[in-house]
């Protein structure tokens, strides 16, 4: 099969190169808005390049896989449903409902297949952590904890194109805690803190969040996130049940210190990032998406979720600024009827 691949940015690289390796992409040809860069990435990888996303979409492709610059997404996700051609965006789909719903519309319309890049279902911790609470290991699910901390903040011309530290960071942490309980989430209370940096209050975003959220039945639910962790990156879930606790991505590189006298030794290798703490959850993700070209596989991440995870961010956003809870069905109300909504 022959993929092409738009935007060959840090991710888009790493994804690139993922693909040329796979035994079942036969060709790939990388393009970006940087004609340049897109050809010093396709010298390295040995593969081909095209001098524009026209080109790209008129060279006989199978397949789009879509990492570009955000802003971009929800148009190239059009174009490739227009085309007939199957496709696999990272998140997001867009920063606002409008534009989510517009490219959801036209996948629909066009009957293709949409699949978004939340690599942590793919995560070997996430995956067990699913299978305990949905098999009854931990008894009834009572408290959830979740966090991801990035270990230095992105550069200053990011953040206003990020969607804010809801969209941009803790949107993973909404579809994983949706995907590994099964449940729904009905409201959440937000804060956050622009304490650090200038640029975070200098572009209206915040470098720090914290987040309860309420879950269909009653599980209460927190999510933290900050751009200020000089540790490492760290990305943790704790799910605590009447019967067991467990913990996802507690291990050696964990960069966490107890100051217990008895307590595990600080990591020699903190994650530096996510690329390196994820790296096989996201060969994962591009060998499940190209089994589904295949008609090998099912889709494990419909773009309908990504709208989901989505309107959480924006209950998040309306809570913080308007310092109150907020129920997730506000939200769906004033953005109006999803294009068939799933569930985790």
């Amino acid at each position: 099969m022959r993929i092409g691949l738009i935007g060959t940015g840090r991710i888009g690289t790493f994804h690139a190169g993922v693909l040329s390796r796979h035994e079942a992409v036969e060709s790939l040809v990388v393009a970006d808005a940087d004609t340049a860069r897109a050809a010093r990435v396709a010298e390295t990888l040995g593969v081909d390049v095209a001098p524009g996303v026209d080109a790209l979409f008129a060279d006989g492709l199978d397949a789009v896989v879509i990492t570009s610059a955000t802003a971009a997404h929800a148009e190239l996700i059009a174009r490739a449903a227009r085309a007939g051609l199957p496709a696999f965006c990272e998140k997001p789909i867009a920063l606002d409902l409008p534009g989510t719903l517009g490219a959801l519309a036209a996948v629909e319309a066009a009957g293709t297949e949409l699949q978004l890049g939340f690599m942590r279902r793919f995560d070997a911790g996430y995956r067990a952590a699913r299978e305990a609470v949905r098999s009854g290991r931990l008894g009834r699910l009572h408290t959830v904890r979740a966090a991801t901390s990035d270990p230095a903040p992105p550069p200053a011309a990011y953040l206003p194109l990020s969607g804010g530290l809801y969209r941009d960071c803790l949107v993973h942490d909404f579809d994983i805690l949706r995907w590994v309980t099964g449940r729904e989430v009905t409201e959440v209370y937000a804060a956050g803190s622009d304490a650090g940096p200038a640029m975070f209050r200098e572009s209206g975003d915040v470098d720090t969040a914290a987040v309860l959220l309420t879950l269909d039945d009653g599980t209460l639910a927190t999510a933290t996130a900050t751009r200020c962790n000089g540790a490492g990156y760290d990305v943790r879930m704790e799910l605590a049940g009447e019967l067991d606790q467990i913990a996802v991505g507690l291990d050696d590189r964990t960069p966490l210190t107890s100051v217990e006298p008895l307590g595990p030794a600080p990591a020699d290798k903190p994650w530096p990032g996510f690329l390196e703490r994820f790296a096989p959850a996201y060969e994962a993700e591009l060998d499940t998406f190209v089994r589904l070209v295949r008609g090998q596989a099912a889709n494990p991440c419909d773009g309908r979720e990504a709208l989901t995870a989505l309107r959480i961010a924006e209950a998040c956003e309306r809570s913080r600024r308007d310092r109150r809870p907020v129920p997730i069905a506000e939200v769906r109300a004033d953005a109006g009827p999803a294009v068939g909504e799933v569930t985790g």
